[in-house]
């Protein structure tokens, strides 16, 4: 995480919320004095969920990038929904799915180069 100049986040919802799992990884970065944490990082998440949207995981995501005071790029965040058979051997086959996924990288690769 410290090398990287951005963070791209996908997660799905459970129960409402971020998975307990991915909520305890995001509590242990919050307060890292490290150069190149969490602070001021541009980061976004997309959806790839094509059930509900993850719209409270993402919810709690926000709030808890706050506390990390992380940078929230939300012209990268996309909900991008990929439905199961747009999936093979692990790689989106729809051409039209991978450029909106390209375009949110693109949105926060631009971003993070300008932070």
């Amino acid at each position: 995480m410290h090398r990287a100049d951005a963070l791209l986040f996908s997660t799905p919802e459970y129960a409402g919320a971020l998975p307990g799992s991915f909520k305890n990884l995001l509590d242990w970065l919050i307060g890292d004095d490290h150069p190149r944490s969490l602070y001021e990082k541009p980061v976004a998440w997309i959806n790839a969920s094509a059930g509900t949207g993850a719209v409270n995981a993402h919810a709690s995501l926000r709030t808890v990038l706050a506390y990390a005071h992380a940078t929230v790029v939300d012209a990268a965040c996309a909900a991008v929904p990929v439905p199961r058979g747009a999936v093979a051997g692990g790689r989106v086959t729809d051409a039209g799915l991978r450029a909106d996924i390209a375009t949110a990288l693109a949105t926060l690769a631009s971003l993070a180069v300008a932070h």
